[in-house]
């Protein structure tokens, strides 16, 4: 294994979580196609390195606790400026937490969440 493809994500309201990963968080769509035979939609969105695969289903179950539930923990992104990127967010009405310093490099990072409460991250890695 040498990189991670997608990470994939299931949400209660597609519409809502769409807007928010594609606007908010301006991922661009590479592609979203109607699953008839699942009831769902799939959109892949372009995170740089990665796909975030979102998706929908009818009745999801919710999350089972934030964010110490064994499996997948948070998503992490990168960025240059995260006062910027906090400012961003802040904006379009999305909270963060206060900005801490990661003990072990130094860098900055903060978390939030998107609209079904999955712990989001953002981990401040200026361009060299």
């Amino acid at each position: 294994m040498h990189a991670i493809h997608h990470i994939a994500v299931i949400c209660s309201d597609y519409a809502r979580s769409r807007a928010f990963y594609r606007d908010i968080l301006q991922l661009p769509v590479i592609r979203e196609v109607w699953r008839a035979e699942r009831q769902s939609w799939k959109c892949d969105l372009d995170a740089g390195n990665a796909q975030i695969e979102l998706f929908s289903f009818p009745n999801p179950p919710a999350r089972t606790s934030r964010p110490e539930a064994c499996g997948l923990r948070h998503l992490a992104f990168t960025v240059a400026n995260i006062d910027a990127e906090v400012a961003r967010l802040d904006a379009a009405g999305v909270a963060c937490e206060p900005i801490r310093i990661d003990e072990y490099t130094g860098q900055r990072f903060t978390f939030f969440t998107d609209p079904d409460g999955l712990p989001l991250e953002l981990y401040e890695q200026p361009a060299p």
